[in-house]
């Protein structure tokens, strides 16, 4: 549409230079039939006011007035000839910018037809799988319902031929009768046809668990290539132009304060202080399954709680620490803070966890994404790993790996010659350098440098620039309750 409005402007522009031409055309021809008429007006004049001099009058000063006018004509017709050579190559330029645009502006459609329907077939793709994805896990629920209903037959069979076998061996001493012994033949060629039944059902399951994870991959894919179209026109260090998305919270959360709370009871994180009745953000005692009671910060969010285990939202707080400082946890859990590894792991290792990180950039805006994952204990060097479920950002940190924590006094990470944590600052699940990392250097926009934005808190896709970030937190929430029954 711009495009459009600038050929008519520019076009409009051109009749305006034509037009005007035309109107001084038209007055230097009014000019050349004047001036004759103007000459003869001055002959006509002489002749009345020289007193009957009409008869003496000279034929030589006739030829004068003629030269003169030859004269006046000739200068007028060299510069009505330049004046048309100049509007000649005036009109040439004009016509041939006015060709140059007219090409451009069909390429640029052209490109904008094959980026349209390129994003339409990928719509259509994803539309399709999705379709496909929830056919698929309709069929896996039939066929595991079935597979419960095979196994509860297996063992009503197995308590039979249990039985039948008990009488078999009774039998064997009073010589059983040949329609029994027939009996147990048949039941054990129906117990040996379940068990085959029961193996094809489990291949085919296995088989649909393989085409699901393949659907999912090819899902997450097309959802990184969408977002990849929707990032390409941002400037630097923003996620979006678009509106924060909004967190609905269907209850008051109030600011946390410099108190703690303490629950009744041993909790063994803050999902269960929730359904105890807290309904309050701010710091709070919990006491995990198998550990010391520590404090935590709980997030009242989404009809639930959530157990903070890293903040950050002003730089205030070094977070180049050594590799027992990162252990045991450091900062204030009101400002910004690391929760520790120990403690973490202490939670999580209760059940199965979501880790949520949430980021903001410097203009506001607001993305989040969330992983299954676990966590191992001292043992593995608290080994993480991740399985990205849904978000509103492309993923940034490798998927099915297993990450080592690393500092810059203990760098655990062999595959590489340098050390990650000592060059880019910051302890983090590094899997190679010049990655997202969480735990960096606090650097603001005003910092240009490309070494001191590459130190500093961004998310860094693994396709895309270098996303310059505000505040980042990071929570956990179990996947199912029934544990802390």
């Amino acid at each position: 549409i711009q495009s459009s409005h600038t050929a008519t402007t520019i076009s409009g522009k051109s009749l305006c230079i034509l037009n005007e031409e035309r109107e001084n055309m038209k007055i230097i021809l009014v000019l050349l039939f004047m001036a004759p008429v103007a000459l003869l007006a001055d002959k006509d004049y002489f002749s009345v006011d020289s007193a009957g001099s009409a008869e003496t009058k000279s034929r030589f000063a006739m030829l004068d007035d003629v030269r003169i006018l030859a004269n006046g004509l000739l200068q007028l017709g060299h510069g009505l000839k330049d004046f048309v050579h100049k509007t000649k190559g005036q009109m040439n330029d004009i016509f041939q910018k006015l060709y140059i645009f007219d090409r451009s502006f069909y390429e640029l459609s052209l490109q904008t037809s094959e980026i349209k329907e390129e994003e339409e077939q990928l719509r259509q793709t994803t539309a399709r799988l999705q379709i496909n994805n929830e056919e698929i896990k309709n069929l896996s629920q039939e066929m595991n319902l079935k597979i419960e209903d095979l196994i509860q037959n297996k063992i009503q069979l197995q308590e039979k031929v249990w039985g039948l076998e008990d009488k078999v061996t009774k039998l064997a001493i009073i010589q059983p009768l040949m329609q029994e012994t027939k009996e147990i033949s048949s039941l054990k060629a129906f117990v040996e046809q379940q068990d085959n039944s029961i193996k094809q059902l489990l291949k085919i399951v296995e088989d649909q668990h393989v085409q699901l994870d393949r659907q999912h991959k090819q899902i997450t894919e097309l959802e990184d290539k969408l977002n990849h179209i929707e990032f390409q026109g941002l400037m630097e260090n923003s996620f979006t132009e678009e509106q924060p998305e909004p967190e609905t919270i269907p209850f008051p959360v109030l600011k946390a304060t410099a108190g703690r709370h303490r629950s009744d009871g041993a909790a063994p994180d803050c999902t269960a202080l929730y359904h105890s009745g807290e309904r309050f953000s701010g710091v709070y005692t919990i006491k995990p399954n198998g550990s010391e009671a520590f404090d935590v910060y709980c997030e009242m969010k989404f009809g639930t709680s959530w157990t903070v285990i890293q903040k950050r939202v002003d730089g205030s707080l070094n977070f180049n620490q050594t590799w027992d400082a990162y252990t045991k946890g450091f900062g204030d859990l009101n400002e910004e803070f690391w929760l520790g590894l120990n403690n973490t792991y202490s939670i999580t290792k209760q059940g199965h966890y979501i880790l949520r990180i949430e980021l903001q950039d410097w203009k506001g805006n607001k993305r989040h994404i969330e992983y299954l994952f676990s966590l191992g204990g001292p043992d593995t060097n608290y080994t993480l790993l991740l399985s990205r479920i849904s978000g509103s950002i492309p993923n940034a940190l490798p998927e099915q790996t297993e990450l080592q924590f690393s500092t810059a006094d203990r760098d655990l990470d062999a595959k590489h010659d340098s050390n990650c944590p000592e060059n880019f600052l910051g302890g983090w699940w590094h899997s190679e350098c010049e990655e997202t990392n969480l735990n960096g250097k606090y650097v603001t926009p005003r910092s240009r440098a490309r070494l001191d934005r590459r130190k500093g808190l961004y998310w860094k896709p693994k396709k895309g620039r270098y996303y310059l970030l505000k505040s980042t937190k990071i929570m956990i929430h179990p996947t199912d309750l029934k544990s802390f029954d």
